[in-house]
C-alpha cells in the first residue's frame, strides 16, 4: 500500500530511541525525509544516521527554542508536512499528592504546552499547501488513569481535547490531527516504570488480552498510517494501541 509520504517532511520529537525512534524509522522507509530531536546531541545523531534522517537538538519542555528547530528543519529539508510530538513520559510514583510543583510544571510544558507551540509554528504552513499530519504520542492514560502515573493522567487528555478543537477548525484545509495511545509497550519508559522488563512481561502475560507486551514497529505502524494520504478523512480522533487492555468504549 502506497501511502503517500514519499518526499513529503516529516518531524518528529523525542526520537532518539523507543516508539520516536520506531515512528521515524517507519517514516523513512515510507520515503519520507525525516527530520528527528533529542535532547542527546549524541543520541540523536547516532539514530539519525541509523535511519538515514537528519538529527536535532531540542528539548520539548524548552518553549522558547522550537522556532529556531523549525527553521533549521525547514531550512534543511522542505516546510513540515507531518509533524510527531513525542516526548519522554513525566516521573511515576505511588502518591498522587507526591509531586513538587516544579515537576507539575514541568509536566505541564512537556506535554502540553510543548506540542502546542510546534503546532503553532508549523501549522499555518500545512494549511497554505493544503496538506499537513499531526499525530501525538499520547498514553492510555489519557483514557483509563494508571495509579503511579499522576502527571501523565492529569496534563494528557487536555491535549487530546486541544487536538480535537483544533481539528476541527482546519479540517477543510487538508490538514488532520489524530493522537495514538499505546498501552504497555516494550520500551526502556515501561520497563522503568514496571520495576525491569521480566516484570514487565510478567503483567503482559498475566493482565493483557493479548498476552504479551506491543512492538514499537506495531505502535508506528498505526502512527504512520495516520500520518497518509489514505488517513485523509481521520481526524480529531484517538486510536488505543494496547492489545485489548483498556476496558471503556
Amino acid at each position: 500500500m502506497d501511502l503517500g509520504l514519499r518526499g513529503r517532511t516529516a518531524l518528529v520529537t523525542g526520537a532518539s530511541k523507543g516508539i520516536g525512534l520506531g515512528i521515524a524509522r517507519a517514516l523513512a522507509e515510507e520515503g519520507a525525509q525525516v527530520a528527528m530531536s533529542s535532547r542527546s546531541q549524541e543520541r540523536i545523531e547516532a539514530a539519525a544516521g541509523e535511519i538515514g534522517a537528519r538529527g536535532y537538538v531540542h528539548d520539548s519542555g524548552d518553549l522558547d527554542s522550537v522556532p529556531a528547530l523549525v527553521e533549521q528543519v525547514e531550512a534543511d529539508l522542505g516546510p513540515v508536512d507531518v509533524l510527531i510530538t513525542n516526548s519522554g513520559g513525566p516521573p511515576a510514583g505511588p502518591d498522587p499528592l507526591g509531586f513538587s510543583r516544579e515537576q507539575w510544571e514541568a509536566a505541564h510544558r512537556t506535554l502540553v504546552l510543548g506540542p502546542m507551540a510546534l503546532i503553532e509554528r508549523t501549522l499555518p504552513g500545512m494549511r497554505e499547501r493544503g496538506f499537513g499530519r499531526v499525530v501525538s504520542v499520547s498514553s492510555s492514560a489519557a483514557r483509563e488513569p494508571i495509579a503511579t502515573l499522576m502527571l501523565s493522567n492529569a496534563h494528557r487528555p487536555g491535549l487530546l481535547a486541544a487536538f480535537k478543537t483544533i481539528a476541527r477548525s482546519v479540517a477543510g484545509d487538508g490538514v488532520t490531527l489524530n493522537s495514538v495511545l499505546p498501552g504497555r509497550i516494550a520500551t526502556d519508559r515501561i520497563f522503568e516504570t514496571m520495576g525491569s522488563r521480566e516484570d514487565a512481561e510478567q503483567f503482559a502475560r498475566e493482565h493483557l488480552p493479548a498476552g504479551r507486551l506491543g512492538t514499537v514497529e506495531e505502535l508506528a505502524a498505526v502512527a504512520v498510517f495516520l500520518c497518509s494520504e489514505r488517513a485523509s478523512y481521520v481526524t480529531g480522533t484517538t486510536v488505543l494501541v494496547d492489545g485489548g487492555l483498556s476496558q471503556s468504549v
